[in-house]
């Protein structure tokens, strides 16, 4: 980092609040904030908080992105690691090591709120949580999974799908769905969960089966140990009737997968146990099973 951007991104933080946003954000973490709800959470104008955000932008320790109509506002990880690095890089005269655990303390410390429980090392960009969705067919059900999960994860979690005995096709009323909902449905296909079990394959963090059958059934040993799940939701594909009432079979388990992925993102990762963790994504798997029973 120049002094220049030393100089500016510490100027920027050297105003009550902008600091105020800067620690907000951090709280926030990867979803960041829209810059309406920063304004009214803080209490500033809303033409006040676009100079701020300004600001703090070109300084390189914010980001702006659209999503929607909304732009949000999230912490910028790269720009901020760099800023607490320079502050030490000439430590002790020139001595480094010295001054290590404090770069990494700071960095950690930053990139743990702001990326949950993340694997990352102090200074490295954090990695995103793999995640595999497992079905029969891999043709609707676990193919939902991911397309919500990489959408509602937002770089925290990276989701795959597989199955079983894969149909080799993504069902097409799921295709039509997605599709309206404006996924990207350019790289969906149908395929087994072999093709992850090789050593070139995603070390997974977790592993979710959301029908009955790929519970029951003896799963590939993963490397790494990863936390396990069960969510089954009804399988939309088996539903007879008219074309509306298929999609509607469909709509409803699309449903039910956001609801409980939605949970699932939003779980205090970085303040878990691993014990706390597991009760929660069964927790999460039992809510299914009852609203499944309710509505039937």
């Amino acid at each position: 980092m120049e002094l220049s951007q030393a100089v500016a991104g510490l100027s920027a933080l050297a105003q009550d609040t902008r600091l105020k946003v800067f620690r907000l954000l951090v709280r926030a973490g990867p979803k960041g904030l829209p810059a309406g709800d920063i304004a009214r959470e803080l209490d500033v104008p809303a033409n006040t908080m676009s100079s701020h955000l300004g600001i703090l932008s070109r300084a390189g320790l914010i980001a702006a992105r659209k999503r929607g109509t909304s732009i949000f506002y999230a912490i910028d990880l790269g720009g901020t690691r760099d800023l607490l690095a320079y502050l030490v890089e000439d430590c002790c005269g020139g001595k480094p090591d010295v001054c290590r655990p404090l770069i990494a303390t700071g960095a950690r410390c930053v990139l743990r709120r702001v990326g949950g429980n993340a694997k990352m090392n102090a200074m490295s960009k954090p990695e995103p949580f793999n995640v595999l969705f497992l079905c029969t067919g891999n043709s609707a059900r676990s193919i939902m999974a991911e397309c919500i999960l990489n959408r509602e994860g937002l770089g925290t979690f990276k989701a795959y799908s597989a199955g079983s005995t894969p149909t080799g096709q993504v069902n097409p009323f799921a295709l039509a769905l997605l599709r309206r909902l404006n996924y990207d449905v350019s790289g969906l296909r149908s395929k087994s969960w072999d093709a992850f079990a090789g050593p070139d394959a995603p070390k997974f963090d977790f592993v979710f089966t959301v029908c009955d059958n790929a519970a029951q059934e003896t799963c590939p040993v993963w490397p790494g140990q990863p936390m396990t799940a069960h969510w089954g939701v009804p399988d939309p594909a088996s539903v007879d009737g008219s074309q509306a009432q298929r999609a509607f079979a469909f709509d409803d388990v699309y449903r039910m997968l956001n609801q409980r992925i939605s949970i699932f993102v939003n779980l205090p990762l970085d303040s878990l146990s691993k014990l706390s963790l597991q009760k929660q994504l069964d927790e999460i798997g039992r809510m299914t099973r009852q609203a499944t029973k309710e509505s039937a």
